[in-house]
């Protein structure tokens, strides 16, 4: 299936709770006496706390509808507005950077129960597709359960892992996993670090060391440091997000969860306030479904009845 048909499949349950009504509101405003007149304030109001149900989020909404308002012309489509100012604020984030050192040093972090160990799996898996090879390396020490899942998705996507015993040092894990790809002259190196609540200063001290032992072995690492986030809880995430970005240097977002959720809109509200790019969206639990993201058939799949 496709990226589009992946999302529109995803993407469902925001959709109920956001097309029907948008589609009634877009059936209003652009009715043909109705495209004469600029857009009035009740209409503005709804489409404010349309936006909000999908869990765009307070900052994003605001933006948007600004934007909006300012855009207001006799005769112009809020379909085409409310679509352009969506899909301007998604391509507003910088693009990833390209890989130029090998291995290219990838940190994954993010909070327990966002599906991070399963993700790092699927992202190794897509790698090997698109023709780059992998070493996954298993960095989260502290659960014996978590190694052996890693061990499993990397047997399935069919990539090297490097992982030692419970207990052992992080750090020292991802020295070797670095080493391994040097080695075995691997593309990227995929660590997989403890899932860590944002409170544990430890973990975070933790994530710190071992950001100075991928540095000291790779020019420039770690490359990029992907945060996963459960889309099913919304604004929260962004909350989790900024926390992260503080302390680890956070360059993209992994979304995960998204078929599961109304709160699809989460996505707008992580370009516009964390000014981050989302690198994947998880859209099942199979080892294929997890997908680029692209802002443009994000739009496409979210609004799919309307336009």
């Amino acid at each position: 299936m496709s990226f589009l048909g992946r999302l529109r499949t995803s993407l469902q349950r925001t959709k109920q709770q956001l097309v029907d009504r948008f589609e009634e509101l877009v059936s209003r405003a652009d009715a043909p006496d109705e495209r004469s007149r600029p857009l009035d304030d009740d209409t503005l109001e709804t489409l404010e706390e349309l936006l909000i149900s999908a869990d765009v989020g307070v900052a994003a909404t605001d933006h948007l509808i600004a934007r909006v308002r300012a855009r207001m012309r006799h005769g112009e489509s809020l379909r085409d507005l409310v679509k352009d100012e969506i899909l301007a604020v998604l391509e507003s984030v910088p693009p990833p950077p390209s890989i130029t050192i090998r291995p290219h040093v990838v940190l994954v972090v993010g909070v327990n129960g966002t599906g991070k160990t399963t993700t790092v799996g699927k992202i190794a898996n897509l790698m090997r597709n698109e023709g780059q090879s992998a070493v996954i390396c298993a960095a989260d020490t502290f659960r014996a359960a978590a190694v052996e899942q890693l061990d499993i998705w990397a047997q399935r996507a069919g990539v090297d892992i490097v992982r030692t015993k419970t207990g052992a040092d992080p750090a020292a894990v991802v020295y070797d996993a670095i080493a391994a790809g040097k080695a075995r002259g691997r593309d990227v190196v995929l660590v997989d670090t403890a899932g860590r609540l944002h409170t544990r200063v430890n973990l975070m001290h933790e994530l710190d060391k071992i950001r100075r032992i991928a540095a000291r072995e790779v020019e420039g690492a770690p490359h990029e440091v992907w945060l996963v986030l459960d889309a099913t809880v919304g604004q929260n995430g962004i909350v989790q997000a900024r926390q992260f970005t503080e302390v680890a240097g956070v360059t993209g977002i992994i979304l995960t969860k998204l078929d599961g959720t109304a709160k699809g809109g989460v996505a707008v509200g992580i370009a516009h306030d964390l000014k981050l790019p989302i690198r994947y969206v998880g859209t099942g639990e199979s080892i294929d479904d997890l997908v680029p993201f692209s802002p443009r058939e994000y739009v496409d799949a979210l609004f799919e009845s309307t336009w």
